[in-house]
C-alpha cells in the first residue's frame, strides 16, 4: 500500500468529516488482492438529516452569490484536483482496481475537466429578454435547490464531479451517495471542493446501501435526483422520484453496438473494440459489447484482436506498466463468469480468454466470443465485464436493424472510411451517444446520455444546465389591463 486508505471518517457533512458508528459497517476491498483496506459506516438517519439540513441552509447562501464567484471556486477546485492527480489516481485504483496507467489520465483529470468547464459556464447562466410589442417578458434561470447524486462503482471520482459540477454551477446544493463498493474517492472530492471555498454543507457525501439512497430520494426536501447505475436500480429510483414529482437524470446501462465495415481501417477498428470492451476491465456503461463485423473481414479482425489482447499487461494495478486490472468485486466476477459459461453452453465460439487468472484478487482474462447470434443472452444482456461478442453481417440495412434491436440505447459506434455511410448509420442508430471511427470518448464539452431504457436527460456540456436549473417567466405589461367584464 502506498499510503493509508482509511478516511478520516465515513461521511463529509457540513464542511467536515463526520462519523457515526451506529450505521452498518461497510468493508472496502482492494480488488487486486481481496484485502480489506478501509472500514466505513452506513449513514444513520441522524447523518442523513444533518446532510439535508446543512445542504439546504448552504444552498441559500450559494444561490445568492454571483455566477462569477461560484465559478471561481469551482475552477480553484479543478486546479487542486489536477495538482493532486497522482494521489487521487492511486486512491481510485485502490477503490476500483483499475490500473494506475488508466486512472492517471481518465478519472481525477476528467473530474477536474468538469469542474473547470462548469466553473467557466457559471457566469454565463442568464435569462432572456422577449419583446412583445409595447409589453415585454423576461426569463430568470434559477437553481432547483437540493440535488441528490447517486453514483456507480466504476468511476467514483468522475461521477461525483460530473453530477456535482453542473449542479453547483447552477446554484444548487448536492448530497452525493457513492456506491458502497467504491466509497473512498467522493470524500476527497468533497474535501477539495470545500478547501477551494465552497460554503460548508453545500456538497455533502454520505455512505450507504440502497436504503440510504431510498431515504434521500424520497425525502420531500429533495428537488432533484441524478443516478448513474443499472436499469433495475433506475426503475426504483425513478419511481421514488416520481412520487414527489422530482427532477431526474438517469444514466443507466446499455448493450451498445459497434459496427465494423469491410472498408474500415482494421487496426483502428480493433483499437475501438478494445476501448469499448476491455478498458476498465469492461466495466463501462457505454461499452460497445456487440461488435458487428462485416463477413468479409471477420477473420482478419479476429486475428488482429487476438494478437493485440495477447499484449495486455495483467498484474498489479499500482504498477504503471499494467494495462488490464481485476474486476471490482467477487460478486461481479461471479456474474461475468456465469455469462461466459452460458455463452459457451449456447453455442458461441470462445476465441480467446474466458478463464479466471491464478492471481490474488478478481482477475479474469479478456474474453472474445465469435459466432454469436442476436438471440443469445451474451448478445442481449449487459455483462459489465471483459467479454466481447462478435456478430457478422452482410449489408448496411441489415446491420442497422439488428444494432437497434435492443431495449437499450446508450451508445453506438461505426468504423468505415465511407463518411457518407458513417453519417447514415449515426442518423439511424437509436442511441444517445454515437461515435464515428473511435469509441468511448466522453469530453465534458459533449453531451453524454442515452435513449430508450438507457436513461433520461444528459450529463456534461451546456445540455446539463437544463437538468440542474429551471426557468421562471415574467410578463411585464406597459399599458392598461383589459378584461371581459
Amino acid at each position: 500500500m502506498t499510503y493509508d486508505t482509511q478516511p478520516k471518517a465515513s461521511h463529509f457533512v457540513a464542511g467536515a468529516y463526520l462519523e457515526d458508528t451506529g450505521g452498518a459497517e461497510i468493508e472496502v476491498i482492494y480488488p487486486a488482492s481481496g484485502e480489506v483496506i478501509a472500514r466505513l459506516h452506513s449513514a444513520t438517519p441522524k447523518v442523513i438529516e444533518a446532510a439535508i439540513t446543512s445542504a439546504r441552509a448552504a444552498q441559500k447562501e450559494w444561490a445568492a452569490m454571483t455566477g462569477t464567484a461560484r465559478g471561481r471556486i469551482l475552477r480553484r477546485a479543478a486546479d487542486l484536483m489536477r495538482a493532486r492527480n497522482r494521489e487521487l489516481s492511486q486512491l481510485e485504483t485502490m477503490d476500483t482496481g483499475k490500473p494506475l496507467q488508466e486512472t492517471l489520465v481518465a478519472d481525477a483529470t476528467s473530474g477536474a475537466d468538469a469542474l473547470e468547464y462548469f466553473g467557466g459556464v457559471a457566469a454565463t447562466l442568464t435569462g432572456q429578454h422577449i419583446p412583445l410589442g409595447q409589453d415585454w417578458a423576461y426569463t430568470i434561470r434559477e437553481p432547483l435547490g437540493l440535488c441528490v447524486g447517486i453514483g456507480a462503482w466504476n468511476y467514483p471520482t468522475q461521477i461525483a464531479c460530473w453530477k456535482g459540477a453542473p449542479a453547483l454551477a447552477c446554484g444548487n446544493a448536492m448530497i452525493f451517495k457513492p456506491s458502497e463498493t467504491t466509497p473512498l474517492c467522493a470524500l476527497k472530492v468533497a474535501e477539495i471542493l470545500h478547501e477551494a471555498g465552497l460554503p460548508a454543507g453545500l456538497y455533502n457525501v454520505v455512505q450507504g446501501m440502497g436504503d440510504v439512497g431510498a431515504a434521500l430520494v424520497s425525502d420531500p426536501r429533495v428537488d432533484k435526483v441524478s443516478l448513474t447505475g443499472s436499469v433495475p436500480t433506475g426503475r426504483k429510483v425513478y419511481a421514488a422520484a416520481a412520487e414527489g414529482i422530482r427532477h431526474v437524470t438517469m444514466e443507466l446501462g446499455g448493450k451498445s453496438p459497434l459496427v465494423v465495415f469491410e472498408d474500415a481501417d482494421i487496426e483502428d477498428a480493433v483499437s475501438g473494440a478494445i476501448l469499448g470492451n476491455f478498458y476498465s476491465s469492461g466495466q463501462v456503461c457505454s461499452n460497445g459489447t456487440r461488435v458487428f463485423v462485416q463477413r468479409s473481414v471477420l477473420e482478419p479482425f479476429l486475428e488482429r484482436l487476438t494478437a493485440r489482447l495477447a499484449d495486455a499487461v495483467i498484474g498489479d494495478p499500482l504498477d504503471e506498466a499494467t494495462s488490464f486490472g481485476p474486476l471490482v468485486s467477487q460478486r461481479q466476477l461471479d456474474i461475468v463468469q456465469g455469462f461466459i459459461a452460458r455463452g459457451q453452453a449456447t453455442g458461441a465460439r470462445l476465441v480467446t480468454g474466458g478463464q479466471r487468472l491464478d492471481l490474488p484478487g478478481y482477475y479474469l482474462q479478456p474474453t472474445v466470443f465469435a459466432d454469436v447470434t442476436d438471440e443469445m443472452e451474451i448478445a442481449r444482456e449487459e455483462i459489465f465485464g471483459p467479454v466481447l461478442s462478435v456478430l457478422t453481417f452482410d449489408d448496411e440495412e441489415e446491420v442497422l436493424r439488428r444494432a437497434n434491436d435492443t431495449p437499450y440505447g446508450l451508445a453506438a459506434g461505426v468504423f468505415t472510411r465511407d463518411l457518407a455511410r458513417a453519417h447514415r448509420m449515426v442518423a439511424g442508430f437509436e442511441a444517445g451517444t454515437c461515435y464515428i471511427n473511435t469509441y468511448n470518448l466522453a469530453p465534458v464539452e459533449m453531451p453524454f446520455g442515452g435513449s430508450k431504457l438507457s436513461g433520461v436527460g444528459r450529463e456534461n456540456s451546456m445540455a446539463a444546465i437544463e437538468h440542474y436549473s429551471q426557468l421562471k417567466s415574467v410578463y411585464v405589461s406597459m399599458g392598461t389591463v383589459e378584461a371581459p367584464f
